[in-house]
């Protein structure tokens, strides 16, 4: 009968340091040094080697829950270093199913920012132009608003902002209020006659408030 060795917990086996476990070694080192390259890492993280692959899953990330404009997702897939033509290929396909729609983004972007922050057109424009929309496709869409409804939207500010104002007196009270309507994009000319027309209404005397602010 052949007796079998038992070595003390923690000793190294002999036969690990032979022809077979030199081997062993070798695989087991191997396997280590090509779990650190970094192909294996992308493919351990699930990432795909396509560009064009690469290219698709940023967008679609990007889009989830939020509309973006073309130009916005064309800079994000710079910045990530994909490819022009890769990306390029992927904006084109995302445009063609609908996926990306720079007008439906504007005319959603006029309506919220208008309704929602009290914003005018010269405003929409400029927040637009940032978002990379063409000029042509941001005068559609800020066409929508009126003269009527914005100078109704003006009003509507004024008199949310009115109460915070007494108290000062009449010139503070004109600068205060015409110059929260300017920040919003309200021109001159408009802004003068909302906060106007609102400080007569308290029986404000307006004489000589026909002067630019």
């Amino acid at each position: 009968m052949t007796r079998r060795t038992e070595w003390p917990a923690g000793a190294v086996d002999p036969g690990a340091a032979s022809g077979s476990g030199e081997g062993a070694g070798r695989r087991s080192r191997s396997r280590s040094s090509d779990s650190g390259s970094p192909s294996s890492s992308r493919a351990e993280k699930g990432e795909p080697r396509d560009p064009v692959e690469q290219a698709r899953n940023i967008c679609l990330r990007l889009l989830t829950g939020t509309p973006r404009t073309r130009k916005q997702l064309a800079d994000a897939l710079r910045k990530r270093e994909i490819p022009d033509e890769a990306a390029e290929e992927v904006l084109s396909r995302f445009e063609d199913v609908g996926l990306i729609d720079d007008a439906a983004f504007a005319d959603a972007w006029v309506e919220s920012r208008h309704h929602g922050r009290g914003l005018a057109r010269r405003a929409l424009v400029r927040e637009l132009r940032t978002k990379g929309v063409d000029s042509a496709v941001i005068d559609e869409a800020v066409g929508q608003l009126d003269s009527e409804q914005e100078e109704e939207t003006a009003r509507e500010l004024v008199a949310r902002k009115l109460r915070s104002t007494r108290g000062l007196d009449r010139d503070k009270r004109l600068r205060r209020l015409a110059g929260m309507l300017a920040r919003k994009g309200y021109g001159e000319g408009m802004a003068l006659r909302v906060v106007r027309r609102a400080l007569e209404e308290e029986g404000e005397d307006t004489e000589g408030l026909d002067e630019p602010f």
